[in-house]
């Protein structure tokens, strides 16, 4: 590759990221002014957490139940009866990093497409330009009602993954290891802090504006009939979970360094 070609690949990179940057301020600005459509917020919360809640519990508690089976039985092949430090385990790797992790890319999926996808055809059938003649901001009015949803329902909903994976761990632990509710409580309450609860909530605060964001940027920049809302959908979701993978490692540190 030419240097020239690789200096535009770099401010490509950091152009695209400008932008983001720049949407991301027009949202907060907008966030701040009125008219404040709490109706519109409501409906928003509804369709990203209440309508997210089966998909993210479901799937979180069969990863508690693969947690917990696989790393109880490594515990036993290493040393027999340290299982019974099972519930810790499961808990410090649920809380930290699977349940934000995991709740972050399954929104990225379920909600990011439907957001970019929802924008996008406003944008390709020219409504919101119609919203601009009558006098009304389309980031005010499509962006940041999502923006507050997405930041507010995606802890939420970390929060409900955290205990169904406990849950599921619990569940087979007593079920293939022998281990009794009272012992895996217990367990958990002598080895686990608030530290690690607030870890993963932190996180998934971050995870929820990454995908508001991007999913909306995505949108309002959607172009070329139904083959681009295809196209920015998919974009959303890619950049959405990559966002949301490279952001967790940053966070990770920075937390661990002001622990």
């Amino acid at each position: 590759m030419r240097y020239s070609d690789a200096r535009d690949s770099v401010l490509t990179v950091f152009e695209g990221i400008g932008s983001y940057g720049l949407f991301f301020r027009d949202t907060i600005r907008w966030m701040f002014r009125p008219p404040f459509d709490a109706k519109n917020v409501i409906i928003q919360m509804l369709e990203i957490g209440y309508k997210s809640i089966p998909v993210t519990s479901v799937t979180l508690f069969f990863t508690g139940m693969v947690m917990a089976f696989q790393i109880g039985r490594a515990m036993d092949s290493l040393m027999s009866g340290s299982s019974i430090f099972i519930g810790s385990a499961v808990t410090i790797s649920m809380f930290r990093e699977l349940c934000p992790v995991i709740t972050g890319l399954l929104l990225a999926g379920r909600v990011g497409s439907s957001i970019a996808a929802e924008i996008g055809t406003m944008k390709v059938t020219e409504q919101i330009d119609a919203l601009r003649t009558l006098a009304a901001e389309p980031v005010q009015y499509l962006s940041v009602p999502r923006f507050i949803a997405c930041l507010v329902m995606t802890p939420v909903l970390t929060l409900i993954t955290d205990v169904t994976g406990v849950l599921g761990g619990a569940f087979i632990s007593f079920m293939s290891l022998g281990i009794t509710l009272d012992k895996y409580v217990d367990n958990i309450l002598n080895y686990t802090d608030l530290a690690d609860l607030t870890t993963g909530l932190v996180k998934s605060v971050f995870f929820g504006m990454e995908i508001a964001i991007i999913s909306c940027y995505q949108g309002f920049h959607t172009s070329g009939g139904a083959e681009g809302v295809g196209k920015a959908t998919i974009q959303a979701v890619v950049k959405s979970s990559m966002a949301i993978l490279i952001s967790d490692y940053f966070l990770t540190y920075l937390i661990r360094f002001f622990e």
